[in-house]
């Protein structure tokens, strides 16, 4: 009889695992092949009309990138790293039933938009950033700590030359002082916080903007 239930309740958890992965691969699949309404593309230019059609795609790549990283998280908030895909992903909000869909197939849950003003706590923004940071340096193979590139979502607003957006630096030893001084943020000062410890929901961070600026917010519940 014990041997029996031992025998039910183990299959039945393999289930559930099973069912668990399956649904988060769906997720993961849903988002990167998700379009965005075509209307969103001209609505981006509106704010940025330097931006080339290329360009404006590789703005909604970051997009996908950064909903991605909200289904990793699961709950925790994930701050936003660039100005550019934040102003995409405001327009994107505006088509409120697509977005709500989006969100139930993708995420499993709506996405609240948090803006920095408003976050829980004085750490929540800092949290939010290192945790976008380890999240986004492990999907593209990045080393947190000592990184040799940034990841798309910490360089797009550089490279797309965006006037309003956050500059992210990997050699900080040669420009002392860039990680507050509103130029640039270090990039392996928010990837060690406050010693390099902790995975993807550690909230042990050190406090301060963690390279967000005066901006910066983001999703979560």
């Amino acid at each position: 009889m014990l041997l029996t239930s031992a025998i039910i309740g183990a299959t039945a958890f393999g289930i559930f695992r099973w069912r668990r992965h399956r649904q988060r691969l769906l997720r993961e699949q849903f988002i990167a092949g998700f379009e965005f309404p075509e209307q969103l593309r001209s609505r981006l230019t509106r704010h940025y009309p330097q931006l080339t059609p290329t360009q404006t795609g590789q703005v909604l790549r970051g997009l996908r990138e950064y909903f991605q990283l909200c289904r990793l998280a699961e709950r925790r908030m994930v701050a936003m790293p660039s100005q550019v895909v934040d102003v995409a992903w405001h327009e994107f909000i505006l088509y409120t039933r697509q977005y709500r869909q989006f969100c139930r197939q993708g995420l499993g849950r709506f996405l609240h938009h948090t803006p920095h003003d408003v976050m829980p706590n004085p750490n929540a923004a800092s949290d939010g950033i290192r945790r976008a940071w380890r999240l986004a340096c492990s999907r593209e193979g990045i080393d947190p700590q000592l990184p040799t590139r940034l990841p798309l979502l910490f360089a797009l607003d550089a490279e797309l030359g965006i006037a309003d957006g956050f500059r992210y630096r990997l050699d900080c030893g040669a420009h002392p002082g860039s990680y507050r001084n509103g130029d640039a943020y270090c990039a392996s000062h928010i990837g060690c916080g406050s010693g390099c410890s902790g995975g993807s929901g550690s909230n042990n961070d050190s406090g301060g903007d963690g390279g967000c600026g005066g901006g910066c917010g983001g999703g979560g519940d």
